[in-house]
């Protein structure tokens, strides 16, 4: 039943359940216990996973190399990669090319792409043989860090070097590479190229290309096709939406969001979550019936003036909705991870390390004042977004605003 619902995305449900097996006296085994490992990373609960990880040390499971897998995953999601690092350099037991793929990805999401280069070439170096995985977390982590050169080198030399194969995850992932770098037209190519039909990850990776970019003949061309795969899909909708709304095109952001209304689709709601004590609490864009409201309100109130003496300007150019400049900066001041910033300040210890978890791809100007907070806070604060972690440090991120 635990992995049952690990696995369908229901880790809240998993861990009440394992609360229950407690209550009720039934001993854990290993598969017990990774089951709840991967439910910790889906949360970004890192308290929780710590306590499961000294569980697995207790019971002598932590040594086992599905189990250090898990581990070394769940470190990364929630946002620790030294804590991954330690679980994976741990030299008392066999590292696999699993293993070695897991870390390499924990770097690509954390925007380390360097780190992941270097950890492939020590990799061949002691004689493993990569995967197809590994270059799904290769090409993944050269995306996120903008390694264009670097990609293409990759993606060639898994057929001439390695004998490998290009699958559509591949292909996906290098669209995405050249996509996010601004390179539309070749990603558009490469497609055309593909020997195979194209699939939704392709498509999906080329639509927010051309989202980040402005590029709106290319946009429509990728939402109609994946329309024609799946009409009922709201997050094209609103991709393509967002695309005419950047170019200020209202009329056609009119007509999107009418054909969702007589869909019946309706937009996923962004929302942030952060742990405090033993309890995640969730916060959604524009909330105000939190019990701690006037607080937040009063902490953000503060923020918003000491950030603007230190020369911030909101951007409201990410506010895709047909409002005044007014409403644009009050919208931006109601977004999810500002609530649970501000929830953070307001219940943690000075200095302590705010983490958050997000849904949605965090927004320009919400990286731009979480930069600003986490120099006038003097705290380092981590975000995982849906695609990487940020990691905020004295008014930088580790990103060095490519995401």
């Amino acid at each position: 039943m635990l992995v049952g619902l690990a696995q369908n995305g229901h880790a809240e449900d998993a861990i009440r359940l394992f609360g229950q097996m407690q209550e009720e006296g039934v001993t854990a085994n290993s598969t017990t216990l990774v089951s709840l490992v991967h439910c910790c990373a889906h949360l970004g609960s890192l308290k929780k996973g710590r306590s499961v990880h000294a569980r697995l040390l207790r019971l002598g499971y932590a040594f086992d190399v599905v189990n250090r897998t898990a581990l070394i995953d769940m470190y990364a999601k929630c946002g620790n990669i030294n804590y991954a690092e330690r679980v994976f350099e741990d030299v008392s037991s066999f590292k696999d090319v699993i293993s070695w793929n897991s870390m390499i990805t924990g770097y690509g999401m954390h925007g380390q792409g360097q780190k992941a280069l270097d950890l492939y070439r020590r990799m061949l170096e002691e004689g493993l043989k990569p995967n197809k995985t590994t270059f799904v977390s290769l090409l993944s982590a050269c995306s996120h860090s903008g390694f264009v050169d670097q990609g293409r080198s990759l993606f060639l030399s898994m057929e001439s070097d390695h004998n490998i194969r290009a699958n559509e995850k591949h292909y996906a992932c290098y669209v995405d590479l050249l996509s996010r770098a601004g390179h539309i037209e070749e990603a558009e190519v490469l497609i055309k190229q593909m020997p195979f039909q194209s699939s939704r990850e392709v498509f999906e990776a080329l639509l927010n290309g051309c989202r980040m970019h402005e590029n709106i003949d290319i946009g429509i061309k990728a939402a109609d096709y994946l329309l024609s795969l799946d009409a009922t899909n709201p997050g094209i909708y609103i991709m393509l939406s967002n695309i005419y709304a950047e170019a200020r095109r209202w009329d056609a952001v009119d007509h999107i969001r009418g054909l969702m209304r007589g869909r019946g689709l309706k937009k996923t709601p962004g929302y942030s979550l952060i742990e405090v004590g033993k309890q995640l609490h969730a916060f959604f864009a524009g909330e105000d019936s939190h019990p701690n409201s006037v607080e937040i309100d009063r902490i953000l109130e503060n923020l918003k003036s000491e950030l603007e003496a230190l020369g911030y300007v909101p951007d409201t150019s990410c506010v895709l909705r047909d409002v005044d400049e007014v409403m644009k900066i009050k919208s931006l001041w109601r977004h999810s991870e500002r609530l649970a910033i501000a929830f953070g300040l307001l219940h943690t210890p000075a200095g302590s390390l705010i983490r958050i978890s997000k849904n949605l791809r965090v927004y320009g100007d919400c990286h731009t004042v979480t930069k600003y907070i986490s120099k006038v806070v003097k705290r380092v604060i981590i975000v995982r977004d849906a695609n990487r972690f940020h990691h905020f440090v004295d008014g930088k991120c580790s990103c060095n605003d490519y995401w």
